[in-house]
């Protein structure tokens, strides 16, 4: 398994001093920034379009920006994020009408690819993404808004992502986005994701960000 990675989500940010909270946030210890782009449409909530992250790109922001698109359509949205400054890019495999096309328009944009999976949807489409994706990025939440319960029942279908992605033998990241917190960090690296979106580390004080991240990846990296 690869190492763990912690990426906040910018939705659980305070959006009037998100450059500052960014900035401090990573010099405190998380890996990557998320960000959840969301239509309206395809899930009941409007949030960032690519300026927000060309703005952190410009404030001087240079982490890791992984960008989930909750779109519908999604293909026209993806060169404006890369340009932006997007690291990676993961959709939703339903508002696609070709999976493969739409892989390759992320890496045409230098970017890093993962598929996402709700809660409700199962892994069947997942044998067939061998060797063409880096990340996926398991919704243990239903989209569209943050501060939600997790599902527990994710936790099986992680297991499951694990062992096909080892049998893989590829460097695949598992991603999970969706009620992660201290209390189930070690659940849900004991299930084999490697990486995780954590909306509430943007909820605490800055001063405390440091010590609550130390924390966090202690719970995560015990299990393994």
């Amino acid at each position: 398994m690869q190492p763990v990675v912690i990426a906040p989500s910018i939705l659980s940010a305070d959006l009037a001093r998100l450059g500052e909270d960014c900035a401090a946030i990573i010099a405190a210890g998380v890996d990557w920034l998320h960000f959840d782009v969301m239509d309206n449409h395809f899930v009941p909530n409007l949030t960032f379009g690519p300026d927000v992250c060309k703005a952190l790109r410009q404030y001087g922001i240079t982490a890791p920006i992984d960008v989930h698109l909750m779109l519908n359509p999604m293909n026209n949205m993806i060169a404006p994020f890369a340009a932006a400054g997007a690291t990676s890019i993961s959709f939703h495999p339903e508002v696609t009408d070709n999976v493969d096309a739409t892989i390759d328009l992320i890496r045409a944009n230098n970017c890093k690819v993962g598929v996402v999976f709700n809660p409700d949807v199962p892994l069947d489409l997942l044998p067939s993404l061998r060797g063409k994706i880096d990340m996926v990025l398991l919704m243990s939440v239903n989209p569209g808004f943050g501060g939600q319960k997790f599902m527990p029942h994710v936790l099986d279908k992680a297991r499951a992502a694990r062992k096909m992605i080892d049998e893989w033998g590829t460097q695949t990241r598992l991603q999970i986005d969706g009620g992660v917190n201290m209390d189930n960090a070690s659940d849900i690296a004991k299930a084999g994701v490697d990486t995780f979106v954590a909306g509430f580390l943007f909820r605490q004080a800055r001063d405390a960000y440091s010590k609550v991240i130390q924390e966090f990846r202690s719970n995560i990296e015990a299990p393994l």
